[in-house]
């Protein structure tokens, strides 16, 4: 049964992409089949997993407007157990293309799971969705095909303003689009312990969230930061930094998760 999880933050440089990029590597670790979607235009996710822009024939551009199923646009990685659909600067245009759609909001759910009378199975066991940095309807087409959101939050003063944007965005989707989605969880990216500022920003959103916030902090690190220029996640290019293993703690975290929800729904 897939579970399909939404990384999205509408603040650009949170660690969202590094985070899907890694927590998907780390669970494909486990053994879990996971699908990377790229669902932004600037396709970083694609170049952190080593997809070259000239390779990508076929993206998620393609796949929203109906040119192509999600097999025909996937591509696996150097990462066994973990695959991509790439993204091209063609989704810039998708919301035109899109917008005399009724079901425009729906598009990527139909390629992810079909419908009602015509599900479909991918045959991954997670799907991680890599959104924009922006609320717009390549993130509501996100939201509205996931069980989840998953929330990358850099530890920095504006945090919680932010948070509370993207939380009543949830909320919105929830009532109107898809009422199965829920928070899986916040995690406290770019750590630095040197910095008073980052401990008080933890402490206040975990005041405020409660258990929502994942135990596991990614803290800065040189060797996470480096992995995209070498094409590589960062559990590929230094396992043992101290960024990998945050994001294999993390990993550990969801899947734990995943079967607390599993189990709650049975």
């Amino acid at each position: 049964m897939v579970r399909i999880i939404a990384l999205a933050n509408q603040k650009g440089g949170v660690g969202k992409t590094t985070t899907t990029i890694n927590l998907g590597t780390a669970l494909a670790a486990t053994g879990e089949k996971v699908l990377i979607v790229d669902l932004d235009p600037q396709g970083n996710a694609s170049t952190g997993v080593g997809i070259d822009r000239g390779a990508r024939e076929v993206s998620t551009y393609d796949v929203i407007v109906g040119d192509s199923d999600v097999a025909g646009a996937t591509v696996r990685t150097k990462v066994p157990g973990l695959s991509i659909i790439p993204s091209t600067l063609d989704l810039l245009g998708v919301e035109q293309a899109i917008a005399a759609h009724k079901d425009r909001a729906f598009r990527l759910r139909h390629a992810l799971r079909g419908d009602v009378s015509r599900p479909i199975d991918i045959g991954y066991d997670y799907v991680l969705i890599d959104c924009p940095p922006s609320l717009n309807l390549l993130t509501i087409n996100a939201l509205a095909a996931s069980d989840a959101i998953l929330v990358p939050l850099q530890c920095e003063f504006f945090a919680l303003e932010g948070l509370s944007q993207l939380l009543q965005t949830v909320e919105h989707v929830r009532d109107t689009l898809n009422p199965e989605l829920m928070v899986h969880g916040i995690v406290m990216t770019m750590y630095d312990r040197r910095n008073s500022l980052a401990s008080q920003v933890v402490n206040d959103v975990r005041a405020n969230m409660g258990t929502v916030v994942y135990n596991t902090i990614i803290p800065r690190n040189v060797r996470v930061s480096e992995a995209p220029s070498f094409g590589k996640p960062a559990l590929l290019y230094d396992v043992n930094c101290a960024g990998s293993r945050a994001y294999i703690d993390l990993a550990s975290e969801v899947i734990r998760r995943e079967k607390q929800y599993r189990r709650a729904a049975a």
